[in-house]
């Protein structure tokens, strides 16, 4: 059985800044992590592999070279395989766009029975793209996966629902995007970070998966954001005290020289 685990390098959004006069992401100095939910998804897969070592799993993503370091990560955890979508022409994509590249990526990865994923990325959190891989490679999709269980060929699942859950059976293959309660990823061993840089790292270009340049990245986005900017700070707030009619007279008073009431 082989699982394939698409992931994604984002910038760590505890340390983003925006610009407050272009209107754009400062991305100098930005520490750049492993997706979290992508994180939870390959702990999933590795789990699984844990109860049965004739699986392998394959990691893949879309991104610039410096991507590799966050699948050396990934191998280091314990995946077996790693491949790297990284082209100019993959620049700019959107969500329609990267699923039509992933999902062409993984069709080069031969064997793979199953996918998982991250139920969103949080530099965009639109929860999107693996839908929509999976429409793309024409294979059913269960999303916000909380639990996962491999009997007989069948995967039985619990999907995450605001108040509760829902159990649900899908046939192999198909495309599964898990929510962080699913598990805890596990840590990196230092032999095991040793042996991943001895690991090679395959890497498509557009040629290699098939893809014009004008049905990837930019060229093929529909969506283009027009601008970004951070809400402006909220004035220091300012406690009243005294007895109960006493507030309520301040508080009135002061909503009259605002000429709010």
């Amino acid at each position: 059985m082989k699982i394939l685990v698409c992931v994604k390098q984002v910038p760590d959004t505890n340390e983003v800044k925006i610009d407050p006069v272009k209107g754009t992401l400062i991305r100098e100095g930005v520490p750049s992590i492993l997706n979290p939910d992508d994180a939870n998804a390959l702990e999933a897969a590795l789990k699984i592999k844990d109860q049965d070592k004739d699986v392998t799993i394959a990691v893949l993503t879309m991104g610039p070279p410096q991507a590799t370091y966050m699948l050396r990560e990934c191998l280091a955890m314990g995946a077996d395989e790693a491949y790297l979508m990284s082209d100019r022409a993959f620049g700019g994509a959107d969500t329609c766009a990267t699923s039509t590249t992933l999902a062409a990526g993984i069709r080069k990865v031969p064997g793979v029975d199953v996918i998982f994923g991250g139920r969103q990325a949080i530099d965009g959190d639109t929860a999107q793209v693996g839908p929509q891989v999976a429409q793309r490679l024409g294979i059913p999709v269960v999303t916000y996966v909380q639990d996962i269980r491999l009997e007989d060929g069948k995967l039985t699942v619990q999907r995450q629902m605001e108040d509760g859950y829902e159990v649900v059976e899908v046939k192999m293959p198909c495309f599964l995007t898990c929510v962080k309660e699913l598990n805890t990823p596990r840590y990196m061993s230092v032999g095991s970070i040793v042996d991943a840089y001895k690991k090679e790292i395959t890497v498509f270009d557009h040629k290699a998966v098939g893809l014009d340049p004008s049905e990837c990245g930019l060229n093929a986005s529909p969506t283009q954001v027009f601008r970004s900017f951070t809400p402006p700070q909220k004035g220091k707030g300012e406690m009243l005290s005294g007895t109960t009619g006493e507030m309520a007279a301040a508080l009135v008073g002061k909503l009259e020289e605002k000429h709010l009431i």
